[in-house]
């Protein structure tokens, strides 16, 4: 059912807060599944170690070395989950962190909805391997 819905997606008439929504909501769901498949099941644990990875500070960390690998067209992307008119922004950090965070849900939303899974997949093992300083 969820593959119906994203097939009537355009991802390229969502603005960059309408992809970061959904990027956001596939990322914490994809550490959420591999903190589960690492063996951690105690609830505050686990809230504890998906922090170090979805928050937007993590998110800066990824975004520094991921920036060179970027194609064109993924730059574009990430701009404009960045550059969006966001009426607010988290209290925990600072305004520029939580543009370059948006920007990269943006990157994970726009390549989830147009099935770039390939390269979602490439860019999500890159992030954990930045995030565990592998």
């Amino acid at each position: 059912m969820l593959e119906e819905y994203i097939k009537k997606i355009d991802a390229n008439s969502l603005n960059g807060s309408d992809l970061a929504y959904i990027g956001d909501a596939y990322y914490e769901l994809y550490i959420r599944s591999y903190l589960l498949s690492l063996g951690y099941t105690k609830p505050e644990e686990l809230h504890k170690l998906c922090i170090n990875y979805v928050s937007a500070k993590s998110h800066v960390k990824i975004y520094a070395v991921i920036q060179e690998l970027l194609t064109e067209k993924e730059v574009n992307v990430f701009n404009r989950g960045k550059n969006y008119n966001y009426r607010h922004h988290s209290k925990s950090t600072n305004v520029k962190d939580y543009l370059t965070s948006s920007g990269f849900e943006a990157l994970i939303g726009y390549l989830y909805v147009t099935g770039q899974n390939n390269r979602l997949n490439e860019i999500l093992g890159l992030s954990l391997k930045i995030i565990e300083d592998k």
